[in-house]
């Protein structure tokens, strides 16, 4: 367990991540998914030891959300786990395929809080993030200025950002405490270590990664078969990480984790070496199946020691897998 910046909010190293379980059928989807399936995996990883949740309404537009509120809600208070979720990206209802905009004005925020909160059956959100910066110049003050106002009003216990830059998570913090950073990070995409996680060390701000696997690519269960095969409203099928010459390093990079996965018990190395920097509370690792939740579950209790941290830096490098830092400790 670790606290999540200065929140008060003890949380298990790994925590459930629900975007797939938004479905298809939109632009960033996942392909189909059964909701009983879904509904099955958030309550496999509570009865687990798992103790918050991640979603967003953009993930299905709204689906997400609906899926944790049903879940959560059956719960007894003693038993339900911490559900986070974020805001700022619209989407439009006539077209589901369109683009994600996003927008964080006040009167938007307080719209999207009161649906966050009605999907997600609750009267107050644990915490809430801002999903994207914004790109339209509406200032920190309009968009965190609103997230520090929710939070004094109660009507969410703490306030994050996801995707900030270093100069934008101080621009927050010189009008209220940001409680949290949710950054992509992964062997692969390791930008964030080199300043963001710092940063949020250094300001008593949480960091929960997100894509630790890097959308399975670190799973050990994908192949350039799978990848091949996947369904046209899968977003990964369009992604640069799945294609060419990325594709085959990512997948060299997945088959060299197998010797210290292996010597550990576990199949999940690259979920335990996210959580071996300073500064990382905790990693989101999605789940669409209860049965997934094996694959990964005790990588949050793994300690990689220098020897370990040693042979998957060699890994990267020899790969040349992604970018940023390559160990904890050294660039």
């Amino acid at each position: 367990m670790a606290e999540l910046g200065r929140t008060g909010m003890m949380l298990s190293r790994v925590g459930l991540g629900t975007w797939a379980q938004g479905g298809g059928g939109w632009v960033f989807g996942w392909g189909p998914q059964d909701d009983r399936e879904s509904q099955a995996a958030i309550h496999a990883a509570v009865d687990a030891g798992i103790n918050w949740v991640d979603t967003a309404p953009a993930y299905g537009h709204g689906h997400a959300e609906e899926i944790v509120g049903q879940a959560t809600s059956a719960m007894s208070e003693a038993d339900r786990p911490y559900v986070f979720t974020k805001l700022g990206r619209r989407w439009d209802p006539a077209d589901r395929m369109a683009p994600l905009r996003t927008e964080l004005t006040a009167a938007s925020i307080q719209e999207e809080v009161e649906d966050s909160l009605r999907r997600l059956r609750t009267e107050r959100i644990d915490l809430l993030q801002v999903h994207w910066p914004p790109v339209d110049g509406t200032p920190a003050e309009e968009y965190w200025g609103a997230l520090v106002a929710l939070r004094e009003q109660g009507k969410i216990r703490a306030a994050g950002v996801s995707n900030h830059s270093v100069s934008q998570l101080e621009a927050c913090q010189r009008l209220g405490h940001v409680d949290s950073l949710q950054p992509p990070f992964s062997m692969i995409r390791r930008d964030a270590a080199a300043a963001e996680i710092g940063w949020c060390a250094a300001h008593g701000t949480g960091v929960i990664v997100y894509s630790p696997l890097q959308a399975g690519l670190l799973s050990g269960a994908m192949t350039a078969e799978r990848v091949a095969a996947m369904p046209a409203d899968d977003w990964r099928s369009r992604n640069p990480e799945f294609t060419g010459d990325q594709l085959g390093r990512n997948l060299d990079l997945a088959q060299r984790l197998r010797p210290v996965a292996q010597r550990h018990g576990t199949t999940q190395a690259a979920v335990a070496w996210v959580l071996a920097w300073p500064g990382v509370t905790g990693a989101i690792v999605g789940a669409r199946r209860p049965e997934q939740l094996r694959d990964w579950m005790a990588a949050g209790s793994l300690r990689l020691d220098d020897a370990d941290l040693d042979e998957l830096a060699a890994a990267i490098e020899a790969t040349r897998a992604g970018t940023g830092p390559v160990r904890p400790g050294r660039p």
